[in-house]
């Protein structure tokens, strides 16, 4: 008890001190300017011109972790010569103290600090999110000329003066060739082709805004007010903006129908960054959230079609972190330590209500049919049962940064979404059908909102007082408690009871459990078992036992993201294009087709007690 109200009490000293830090500042700012003109070595230089300080010495930091990511990335790492220059352009003194900060004793003479920044992406070894690479949404490329994606916490750091001066405005510069453009939901505010000036208010804004500078290939759509920018890089230029437009409209107009009032941003930019499989490029495919924007990767080798169910999944999730943690959030996130992360206890509802809603308002918008939801939400207590059900949730998220918590991180998705399915059930019932979580999340931006955070450990209280003791209950026992979950009784409460279903199963799996590969505890390998009876999938491809499979669609795998793969073969449907690289007696070679699912008869969920119809199609349906 004393340690949560020291911490409180830090807390508010440290909101203090940062208003106090505002008002000493309040005429200054940051001065930031990026040449993409320059580049040397595949490095671009970037110029600081500082606040006025008030203190003889300060630090200069990049952050240590982003919002989004719930990994340690430092980077710092991609600095190289950093100096610090006075008014005279005297070279200052400095040094490094860590990988992410650099310390200037002489802090009231800096007039300017100049240093050069490498990229990420072409130095990726593909190991997987969260292991040795920065996950490419939130990484860095510089493509001399022809592409540059600008994620502001890779290029821009902040100062430390007793406390970290985030909060203070930004002007970003950023000189570019003419041919090239800046997609981002940052407005320029020069008419010039060749520079872009770029205003933040604070830190996390400016870092919150991603740009990617490229030949001109983009489309807009409006939706309930809404601008939609989409802007497409694909180095071979197969794909563009027009020919993904339709998947991508048609997820987002049926994403505003369902959120309705929830949201009132004017722009939301999406920009899809497509990599070249032949040269070292982006390896981490997925996406990042922000406030008015997402930034995706994939590779460019996929086929229209895939590269379109995969947009679709990817960006209605991404999309939905408008409401949380966009809106709704903690002082963790509100006011973020770069330095130091300190992680709120919610992830359950900034990944698994945001992963929910990606999957509900598809049954809810006519997307999928009912049958098609329960499959999921079916997979997805499958998935949960592997991982460690009796861990905390709230522990989990509070430490995610570090073991074992962190190799718990993926049941965000998986049971985080099944929390909040939960949580839509209880309200449903206990409300007669007229209200779901959806009605919460409105009431709790209402409450809360961008700029208002919660307190981690009020959240809960809030949440029962604007619903019933069954959902606080159910946080207590279930999120914050070690107890698992029994899914049946939710269920039940919408009339949908365990029934056998015939459903596709996974192309690496014999039985849901037992496996058609193995790896090579020596090389990381993943290799197809040698000498078992091979299922449809890998029949129809060619595979043959002993095969290692070197990569799959341009994304490389081994025993590190072995996981990912599992999962991200989960998605995969009939006739669905596909390619491996494979090793076969040594030599590599690639073998392309389609996807050929064998199916099975296992425990499912259907809608069976139909005196729960009206109740079962407001939750579905309302």
């Amino acid at each position: 008890m004393k340690k949560l109200i020291l911490s409180v009490i830090f807390a508010l000293s440290a909101y203090s001190n940062v208003a106090n830090a505002q008002k000493k500042v309040a005429t200054n700012e940051v001065k930031v300017t990026i040449d993409l003109n320059q580049v040397k070595n595949d490095k671009v230089m970037v110029t600081i011109t500082p606040p006025t300080f008030t203190k003889n010495e300060v630090v200069f930091h990049f952050p240590k972790t982003v919002p989004g990511t719930y990994s340690t990335d430092n980077y710092g790492k991609l600095v190289d010569n950093l100096k610090a220059f006075d008014k005279n352009g005297n070279e200052l003194v400095t040094s490094k103290t860590d990988e992410n900060s650099w310390n200037i004793p002489n802090a009231k003479s800096v007039a300017k600090i100049t240093y050069w920044v490498n990229d990420t992406y072409d130095s990726e070894s593909g190991k997987g999110f969260g292991k040795e690479d920065i996950f490419s949404p939130a990484g860095t490329n510089i493509l001399e000329g022809e592409n540059f994606v600008v994620n502001n916490h890779g290029f821009v750091g902040f100062f430390e003066d007793k406390i970290a001066l985030t909060e203070i405005p930004y002007t970003l510069t950023i000189l570019h060739p003419a041919k090239l453009y800046g997609a981002s939901s940052l407005i320029d505010t020069d008419k010039s082709d060749t520079v872009d000036v770029f205003k933040a208010s604070r830190y996390f804004d400016l870092t919150d805004n991603p740009i990617m500078y490229a030949k001109p290939d983009y489309e807009t759509f409006t939706v309930d007010g809404m601008e939609i920018f989409f802007s497409v890089y694909s180095p071979t230029g197969v794909h563009t903006a027009k020919s993904l437009l339709p998947d991508l409209e048609k997820t987002m107009r049926a994403q505003k129908a369902f959120l309705g009032s929830i949201n009132s941003n004017k722009r939301y930019t999406v920009i899809l960054y497509l990599s070249d499989a032949n040269k070292n490029d982006a390896k981490g495919f997925g996406a990042l959230e922000h406030h008015t924007s997402t930034t995706v990767c994939f590779p460019d080798a996929m086929p229209t079609e895939a590269l379109g169910e995969q947009i679709k999944d990817v960006v209605s999730h991404e999309f939905f972190h408008i409401v949380t943690p966009l809106s709704i959030h903690s002082k963790e996130i509100q006011y973020f330590d770069y330095t130091n992360p300190k992680m709120s206890e919610h992830l359950w509802m900034y990944e698994g209500v945001t992963e929910y809603f990606a999957n509900i308002f598809q049954v809810n918008q006519g997307l999928i049919d009912a049958d098609e939801f329960y499959q999921r939400m079916s997979g997805k207590i499958s998935n949960a049962s592997s991982l460690n059900d009796t861990m905390s949730f709230t522990e989990m998220s509070a430490n995610v940064l570090v073991e074992p918590y962190k190799d718990q991180y993926l049941n965000v998705y998986e049971k985080g979404a099944l929390i909040g399915m939960c949580i839509d059930i209880i309200i449903r019932e206990k409300s007669n059908g007229d209200r779901g979580i959806l009605d919460l999340m409105k009431k709790l931006s209402q409450e809360y909102g961008v700029s208002k955070p919660f307190n981690d450990n009020e959240l809960f209280g809030k949440i029962t007082q604007l619903t019933y003791p069954e959902v606080g209950e159910f946080l207590k026992t279930y999120v914050a408690g070690t107890t698992p979950i029994p899914y049946e009784v939710y269920f039940a409460k919408m009339g949908v009871t365990k029934q056998k279903v015939s459903v596709p199963g996974n192309p690496f799996l014999k039985d849901m459990s037992t496996p058609f590969i193995t790896v090579n505890p020596n090389t990381k390998e993943i290799l197809v078992i040698p000498g078992s009876d091979l299922n449809d999938f890998m029949n129809n491809l060619g595979l043959k036992g002993g095969d290692v499979l070197v990569s799959i669609n341009d994304k490389g795998y081994n025993l590190d993201n072995i996981y990912e793969m599992i999962m991200e073969s989960q998605n995969w449907k009939t006739d669905d294009a596909i390619n491996f690289k494979i090793k076969r007696d040594g030599v590599e070679k690639t073998i392309a087709g389609k996807v050929k699912l064998s199916f099975m008869e296992v425990e499912g969920y259907k809608h069976t007690d139909t005196s729960k119809e009206k109740l079962n199609n407001a939750w579905l349906k309302g």
